[in-house]
């Protein structure tokens, strides 16, 4: 399945769904691309229509300036999305992506543009206060990091061994993690949609009890659906989260 780069300059169409289907844009994880959802578009309900956000400063956008807030960052996206016109609206975020994703929904909203649902994955609520620095560390002290989540840690080595990988990787995972690092929730008015929280009971950046927060986001129900697996634990498990995703956006 390729990635059709003409949609617009924040979104890229990873598999097209019907004129009848609503619109799922899933937001990537930190350091990630659109393409991380590559696999996971498969598997989402034919008719759905399954987008993804590009972040500045990697794949087709690697010359483009990166951005280190996470609320001008939402900024952005919202703008953009705003300009296209969906039946419906799914918004769908995992790790950092989780938290983009609620941003920009806070902004959807506001806008006269409210999302059907919003799915957050592997991310405690917008609440939540980083304490860590890990945007001013070492390249190592990255790399260590990204071991640690990493569900095969191999790949990630090659960061390591291969200088012009780390160069061309590195950079957009440190303002990622600035991002979170640095992001702190803003009181405003509640969401409506129904929040869908999603999270592995291995992850260790997330907690079972951190997860259920969410429901503080919205006036609509919320619901909570656990995983087995660490912080990645979807890329063993497409199907079923795109399972629990589609019952959602349709």
């Amino acid at each position: 399945m390729g990635v059709n780069t003409a949609a617009t300059e924040w979104v890229r169409v990873l598999r097209p769904g019907t004129a009848t289907g609503g619109r799922l844009t899933c937001f990537p994880p930190g350091g990630g691309s659109a393409t991380f959802y590559r696999e996971l578009a498969r598997h989402i309900g034919q008719d759905v229509d399954v987008t993804a956000v590009q972040y500045p400063g990697r794949q087709d956008r690697l010359g483009d300036p990166m951005i280190t807030d996470l609320h001008l960052l939402a900024d952005r996206i919202a703008a953009d999305i705003v300009r296209r016109p969906a039946a419906t609206r799914s918004l769908f975020g995992h790790s950092m992506g989780a938290t983009v994703a609620y941003e920009t929904a806070l902004r959807l909203a506001a806008a006269g543009q409210p999302v059907r649902a919003l799915v957050v994955s592997g991310r405690p609520a917008p609440e939540f206060v980083e304490t860590a620095r890990l945007h001013q560390a070492s390249d190592a002290a990255l790399i260590e990091d990204l071991e640690r989540l990493a569900n095969d840690p191999a790949p990630v080595r090659l960061l390591r061994t291969e200088p012009g990988l780390a160069d061309l990787v590195l950079p957009a995972v440190r303002a990622d993690y600035q991002a979170v690092e640095t992001y702190r929730h803003r009181p405003g008015p509640l969401l409506s949609c129904p929040v869908v929280a999603l999270v592995s009971t291995e992850d260790p950046t997330t907690t079972v009890a951190q997860a259920e927060q969410w429901r503080a986001v919205t006036s609509g129900p919320f619901s909570l659906r656990t995983f087995g697996g660490g912080h990645f634990y979807l890329d063993a498990q497409h199907a079923a989260v795109a399972q629990e995703i589609t019952r959602h956006v349709n």
